[in-house]
C-alpha cells in the first residue's frame, strides 16, 4: 500500500480521499487471494493526480486486456482484481447512496459485471466453503430457497430500528450486527464480502461516521475472518459465534482505537484465557505452550477474573438493567473493551442476557 502514502503525506484533501479510495479498492482483493498490476497502480496514480477520470481508468484498463496478446493462468486473476478495484474505486468515490437491498444488489453488479455471469444476481444454489480460520469447516449460510425475500426482511428491520438515544459505540455495534447477518446470507455466488465491505462503508457514511477505509485496505483479510467467526457455531467443541472480532475491527475503522487485529488469534483452535493470553489447541484437546502459557478458556471452575471483569460484575449485581454504554461511563473506559469483556463472562457461563440490548436485563449465573 506504500504506493499511495506520498499523496497521503502530501496533504491535499483531493489527493488524499483518492489515495484512500484506491488503497481500499485495492486492499479489499486480499479477501480472494487476488493482486493487482502494476499497470492499474500506475493508472491509478494518474487518477489521484487529477489527470485522468475514473471513467479513463476503467477504458484503460478495458482496453488493456482486451489487446493483451500472451496471456498467462494468472491474467484472468489479475483482470479481475484490476477491473473490481477500479470499480470499488467509482463506487466509493461517489457521494450518493440508498439503503435497500436492491442498492446491495446494485452493488455487486456494478462491481463484477464482465467477471462474473451471475453478477448482481441473487443465487440460486446452496454453498459451503471451507474456512482456514474454521479449520476447513464452513459457515452455514443461508438457503438459496426465498433468499430474496429473507435478504428484504433484514433490510426491513434495519430500516425500522430505532437509533434515537444510543451511543456511538451501540450504534456501530447494531450496524455490526446488521452487516454479519447480510454477510452469512451469502446472496451472491462470489464476491461476497468485497460486496459487504463496499455497502458497509457507504452506510457508516450515512450515520455521519468517518471511516478510517485503510483498515478495510490493510485488513481486509481479518474483516472477512471476523465476518466468519461472527457466524459459526459448533456448540459440541463449545465454539460459539461472536461479534467480539468485528466490534474490534469497526473501533478501529470509526473510533481510531488500536484494537489488535491478528488473523491467527479468530482461528478456531486459539483460546484466549481471562487474563488475554492466547494459547493454541492440538488436535484432541491439548494445549500448544509455545506461544503463551495460560490457563484453559471457559472453564468455570477456579477462574481468575481481571479487575475490569470483577467491576462489571459489581455493577451488574447492583443495577441487572444497567447498560454496556453506562458499565463504560463508571468504569471510565471505552464501550469496546466493555463489549470485549462481557463476551468473556458469557463464554465463562457467568453472565447471560435476558430479553432485547433496549429492554432486557443482565443475569448472573455463577458467583465467583
Amino acid at each position: 500500500m506504500n504506493d499511495f502514502e506520498e499523496y497521503i503525506r502530501q496533504g491535499e484533501p483531493d489527493k488524499v480521499e483518492k489515495s484512500q479510495i484506491w488503497q481500499t479498492a485495492i486492499g479489499l482483493q486480499q479477501v480472494d487471494g487476488l493482486t493487482p498490476s502494476a499497470y492499474l497502480i500506475e493508472t491509478a496514480k494518474e487518477n489521484i493526480e487529477g489527470k485522468i477520470t475514473i471513467d479513463e481508468v476503467k477504458n484503460r484498463i478495458d482496453t488493456y486486456y482486451k489487446t493483451l496478446t500472451i496471456r498467462n493462468s494468472d491474467d484472468d486473476r489479475t483482470e479481475e482484481a484490476d477491473k473490481v478495484s477500479a470499480r470499488i474505486a467509482e463506487v466509493l468515490g461517489e457521494k450518493t447512496f440508498t439503503f435497500s437491498y436492491i442498492e446491495f444488489i446494485n452493488i455487486h453488479k456494478r462491481l463484477f459485471s464482465g467477471t462474473y455471469k451471475f453478477a448482481g444476481k441473487v443465487r440460486d444454489y446452496d454453498i459451503s466453503k471451507n474456512e482456514w480460520v474454521l479449520d476447513g469447516k464452513s459457515v452455514m449460510y443461508a438457503s438459496a430457497y426465498r433468499l430474496r425475500d429473507a435478504l428484504e426482511h433484514d433490510f426491513n428491520l434495519e430500516k425500522s430500528f430505532d437509533y434515537k438515544g444510543l451511543t456511538p459505540h451501540e450504534t456501530v455495534e447494531h450496524i455490526v450486527k446488521f452487516i454479519s447477518n447480510i454477510w452469512q446470507a451469502h446472496v451472491f455466488g462470489e464476491g461476497n464480502t468485497r460486496t459487504t465491505a463496499v455497502f458497509a462503508i457507504k452506510y457508516l457514511r450515512t450515520f455521519g461516521f468517518e471511516v478510517e477505509n485503510d483498515m478495510f485496505a490493510q485488513h481486509s483479510w481479518y474483516f472477512r475472518n471476523a465476518l466468519v467467526r461472527a457466524n459459526y457455531n459448533d456448540t459440541q467443541n463449545k465454539i460459539y459465534a461472536t461479534q467480539e472480532y468485528l466490534i474490534r475491527f469497526f473501533g478501529n475503522v470509526i473510533f481510531g482505537e488500536n484494537n489488535e487485529l491478528k488473523n491467527r488469534y479468530l482461528h478456531i483452535k486459539f483460546v484466549e484465557d481471562v487474563s488475554g493470553q492466547k494459547t493454541m489447541v492440538r488436535n484432541g484437546g491439548q494445549k500448544n505452550d509455545s506461544l503463551n502459557a495460560g490457563a484453559n478458556a471457559g472453564v468455570n471452575a477456579g477462574v481468575k477474573l481481571t479487575e475490569t471483569q470483577k467491576k462489571i460484575v459489581s455493577l451488574i449485581k447492583k443495577n441487572a438493567a444497567i447498560s454496556q454504554a453506562e458499565i463504560a461511563k463508571k468504569l471510565k473506559v471505552n464501550e469496546t473493551t466493555i463489549y470485549r469483556n462481557i463476551e468473556k463472562l458469557k463464554q465463562l457461563k457467568i453472565l447471560t442476557r435476558q430479553g432485547s440490548d433496549k429492554k432486557g436485563h443482565w443475569q448472573i449465573k455463577k458467583t465467583l
